[in-house]
């Protein structure tokens, strides 16, 4: 249980906090945690190719294939951030999204839910809008997302999950021979 928390820094919409948390023995310990506003972003599918972003993570120095995901903004619904972030990152503005799942990719040490949208076609758009990563949106062919994350190339969490649950809900929607 939750005794107290804390705010230890605050910037660009990231808290770093320390949680003190009562133990079943009547101990207690402190755990530090990260905090971010909620995201949205879209899985977008369509003619057996997934969209997908090639993306620069400056913290790590590595490049990766991610969905478009980003923070949604104050009075906006999730749909409507996940379609903002499809069109701004990608250039093509995605066709109607249905929910997929809710994602909270770093357990304990970090308090942050991405809501992961999905949509079985797309529109070209206006060019994508660019961002401080410079990477560049692709069509990749779906049944290549399990080797990309074997290689690597897909490392994020969020992104794994979102494309692995379509995948399976892919797979499970296929008539049995």
């Amino acid at each position: 249980m939750r005794r107290s928390e804390r705010l230890l820094y605050a910037a660009n919409g990231v808290d770093l906090r320390v949680v003190d948390v009562a133990l079943n023995d009547g101990g207690h310990v402190e755990r530090p945690f990260i905090r971010t506003p909620p995201s949205a972003g879209a899985v977008v599918f369509h003619g057996g190719r997934v969209l997908l972003l090639w993306r620069h993570h400056l913290i790590t120095d590595t490049w990766g294939w991610e969905i478009p995901l980003g923070e949604i903004g104050p009075d906006e619904e999730p749909e409507a951030a996940a379609a903002r972030h499809v069109t701004e990152l990608t250039g093509w503005r995605p066709g109607p999204l249905l929910p997929l799942i809710r994602i909270r990719p770093a357990g304990d040490v970090a308090d942050c839910d991405h809501l992961i949208f999905v949509a079985n076609q797309a529109s070209p758009g206006t060019a994508p809008a660019g961002d401080e990563e410079g990477g560049r949106a692709e069509w990749l062919p779906m049944l290549h997302v399990q080797q990309l994350i074997d290689e690597q190339t897909i490392t994020s969490a969020t992104t794994s999950a979102a494309l692995l649950h379509f995948l399976a809900d892919l797979l499970r929607a296929r008539p049995s021979h």
